[in-house]
C-alpha cells in the first residue's frame, strides 16, 4: 500500500471515529499530490459537511462528480447534501440523474419519493 491509500484509509478511520479535523487533513495530504483524485475529493466533502461547511462540502462533491461521474455513491451524497441544505430543484436533478445510470439504485429511489 502507498502512500496515498494509507492517507486514505487513517482519513476514512478518523471520519468515522468523528475526528473531522484530521480527516480532512488527510484528505488534504491526498489532494496536494494527486488533485484528480475524485474519492479524497468526495471523502473531504462529506468531512466537510460533518462540520458544518457547508459551501466547501458542495464544492468537493461537486468537483468529486465532475471527475468521476460514474460514481453514483458521490452523486447520491451530492444530492443529499442539497437535500439538507433545502436546495431541492438541484437535490431532484441529481437523484433523477442517478436513476437513469441505474434505475435500482436504492439510495436515489428512497428519496426521490419526497419529490
Amino acid at each position: 500500500m502507498g502512500p496515498v491509500e494509507e492517507h486514505y484509509d487513517r482519513g476514512v478511520a478518523y471520519k468515522i471515529a468523528g475526528n473531522y479535523e484530521e480527516a480532512a487533513a488527510e484528505f488534504q495530504a491526498i489532494l496536494s499530490v494527486e488533485p484528480g483524485n475524485a474519492k479524497a475529493h468526495r471523502q473531504l466533502g462529506l468531512v466537510y459537511g460533518f462540520m458544518g461547511l457547508f459551501d466547501e462540502s458542495i464544492e468537493e462533491l461537486r468537483t468529486a462528480v465532475d471527475l468521476d461521474g460514474h460514481d453514483l455513491d458521490a452523486r447520491n451524497d451530492l444530492a443529499l447534501t442539497y437535500t439538507m441544505l433545502g436546495m431541492m430543484e438541484e437535490a431532484k436533478a441529481h437523484f433523477e440523474s442517478v436513476l437513469e445510470a441505474d434505475p435500482d439504485n436504492a439510495v436515489a429511489k428512497k428519496n426521490l419519493i419526497y419529490f
